[in-house]
């Protein structure tokens, strides 16, 4: 809360606080503090006559504990909780103290034009006031947090050692639950290795873990669980230590501590293992674009179609519009906003991208403002198996949209793409460039609808993406299959993803880059088969002696590794962290569109090689060969 909010201004407010008994108390015994504070600094001046030879003393000290009385209020020191008190209660003291003595000063100047105060007086009286205040609150602290350690840990509390010893270790340590007994700590700080957290030794370096736990287990305190405490650590630290882990024969769970209610460890996360750095994002303009506005979600039940409509309906939209051609998947999601916001207004349509009419009279009716275009086919060695229904749903699927918002004058479009249009080994990536060029050249006709395109790679448990596939085979005691030793892939969380999405969509309209791909930085690749090891270990088991991983080859239209950028996009940053531009490359609108025609044609004959053709044609850098799969169940011995 700001330090003048208008809440405490609020007389109401102000009254209900103080109807509180325990801030009562300490409300009464703050400005006693200054009555006495005050009385304490004459004493110390003029010595133990004081009050024989100046009888106004009782007055002024009576007047500085009101004008105590009157700053507390609007400071709020009476609200703070004596067992949590930290360096920002501290700051409050100094802060109330200064502002007491210098509305005191004036404020007696008026009543006795500053008489026979002594110049040392005020100083004296803050110095005190300061420690009179902060004293008891610091002692409580010191007693609560004693008591509670001694108190709470269970003889049977399982010993733990934490890695990190940063502000969040700390506030784990202080805050100690009975279950766990803390033995030590590591760092990757060398200048904290030695040191003493509330009474907690740091024992050594993140990579001397297993050397730290051998010397534990020599010492009888061998500990039952490794917890790593921290915000935003990066992925590299979380697999390293979880390899270290694996080598020690020790669980590793995590704990994001820093809250009061985040302090339970959790076993480690598939996320975790990716560790990205936190986007600072600009959520004001956000949200911006989506209050009161009319938001229409194509793909509504999807992977992140449903946490698009999550994350849209949670920044208040006027109205929200949920379009899927799966029922299950559109009552799910429905059920779902209904549940997050049940006072939203909300409309469930049953439409597919394919039928051109139907979606323009979709549109054409709930006249959105926004359009979020993610109804798309992703699923690459199927859409191999059926092109046509690919090309159907990808690429004629989103020139029905782009064609129909325009029609209804809708402001913006964002249409959801992927890195597998860069260089296209496959029908869907190449799909999704046809509806890239499409859109791109949309924008560029100036047509009073902005269309923002949006490019990433994997979302991280989508799906029919490797972690559920990888799931599923742990389930069932392995092995653990991948298509190649060496694939690699770009991953994201869909949470991420969406609030990156979300953020591209409030920046397009904003900047003059008509026909620019907004790219989501994917940080850097993610060997599979190193996923593989990694969630092997996350269930406890050791790879290639509990769980064996099998090569099956490459699928049709699979590539090794997965680009963001064409060489022909140059690449321009936006001023936000996590998105970039590539400067389109791009084909005239009139081409596309008649080519885009003679595609839907071919597709709705079962003209496959006809429809090819035309891709090819449309994408030059298409690549796509059937490729055959090497010899299954191939074991990798590390």
């Amino acid at each position: 809360m700001a330090f003048f909010s208008p809440d405490r201004f609020s007389r109401a407010g102000i009254l209900h606080r103080l109807q509180q008994p325990r801030n009562l108390v300490v409300y009464a015994h703050d400005t006693a503090m200054a009555f006495v504070a005050f009385l304490t600094a004459f004493f110390l001046r003029l010595g133990p006559d004081f009050l024989d030879s100046r009888p106004d003393i009782i007055q002024m000290a009576a007047t500085f504990a009101a004008v105590a009385a009157v700053t507390y209020l609007f400071t709020g020191l009476y609200r703070h909780v004596w067992e949590y008190v930290s360096a920002k209660d501290a700051v409050n003291i100094l802060r109330t103290a200064t502002i007491i003595v210098l509305v005191f000063l004036p404020a007696w100047f008026t009543l006795a034009r500053l008489e026979a105060l002594p110049r040392s007086l005020p100083f004296i009286s803050w110095f005190l006031l300061v420690m009179l205040l902060a004293g008891p609150r610091l002692f409580y602290r010191v007693l609560k947090d004693r008591h509670g350690r001694g108190s709470m840990v269970s003889p049977d509390a399982t010993p733990i050692l934490l890695i990190g010893a940063g502000p969040e270790a700390e506030h784990f340590i202080r805050k100690p639950s009975p279950a766990y007994r803390i033995v030590g700590m590591v760092t990757a700080r060398g200048d904290r290795v030695g040191q003493v957290i509330q009474g907690v030794e740091v024992l050594g370096l993140n990579e001397d873990l297993v050397k730290v736990i051998a010397t534990l287990d020599a010492k009888g305190l061998r500990p039952e669980k490794l917890i790593l405490v921290g915000r935003d650590i990066p992925g590299t630290t979380v697999r390293q230590m979880l390899s270290l882990a694996s080598e020690t024969g020790l669980p590793l769970e995590r704990v994001r501590a820093g809250d009061d209610n985040d302090l339970k460890p959790q076993p480690i996360a598939i996320a975790d293992l990716l560790g990205r750095p936190q986007s600072n994002l600009d959520r004001a303009s956000m949200a911006e674009m989506v209050r009161r506005r009319r938001i229409l979600v194509t793909g509504a039940g999807g992977s992140i179609g449903s946490e698009l409509v999550r994350q849209i309906s949670a920044l208040g939209p006027a109205h929200l519009t949920l379009v899927d051609n799966g029922e299950f998947n559109l009552y799910s999601i429905d059920m779902d906003v209904r549940r997050w916001s049940g006072n939203i207004s909300c409309n469930a349509i049953l439409a597919d991208v394919r039928d051109g009419e139907r979606i323009k009279d979709v549109i054409a009716r709930e006249q959105p403002d926004v359009v979020f275009h993610a109804a798309a086919l992703k699923h690459v060695p199927l859409v191999e198996l059926n092109p046509l229904e690919g090309l159907l749903t990808n690429a004629v699927g989103t020139r029905n949209v782009a064609d129909a918002s325009v029609a209804a004058n809708v402001k913006a479009v964002v249409i959801i793409s992927t890195d597998k249009a860069v260089n296209p080994s496959n029908v869907m990536g190449a799909s999704k460039r046809v509806a890239e060029i499409y859109c791109q050249a949309m924008d560029l006709r100036h047509v009073g609808t902005r269309f923002i395109t949006v490019r990433f790679g994997n979302v991280l448990g989508s799906a029919g993406s490797v972690v559920p596939l990888f799931q599923k085979q742990l389930e069932a005691g392995g092995p653990i299959t991948i298509t190649h030793p060496d694939i690699t892939r770009f991953f994201m969380t869909v949470h991420e993803a969406v609030e990156l999405v979300l953020q591209a969509a409030a920046l397009g309209p904003q900047r003059n880059d008509e026909g620019a791909l907004y790219v989501l930085d994917m940080g850097s690749p993610v060997k599979i088969i190193d996923l593989a090891r990694q969630m092997i270990r996350l269930a406890g088991k050791t790879p290639e002696v509990d769980v064996s991983i099998q090569v099956t080859g490459l699928r049709p239209g699979e590539k090794l590794s997965e680009e963001l950028f064409h060489g022909e996009e140059s690449t321009l940053p936006t001023g936000m962290a996590g998105v970039l531009i590539a400067r389109p490359r791009t084909v005239d609108h009139a081409v596309i569109a008649a080519k885009l025609s003679s595609l839907e044609e071919a597709c709705r004959r079962r003209d496959e090689v006809a429809a090819l053709a035309l891709v090819a044609d449309l994408v030059p850098e298409l690549r796509r060969s059937v490729a055959a799969p090497a010899k299954p169940h191939l074991k990798i011995v590390k």
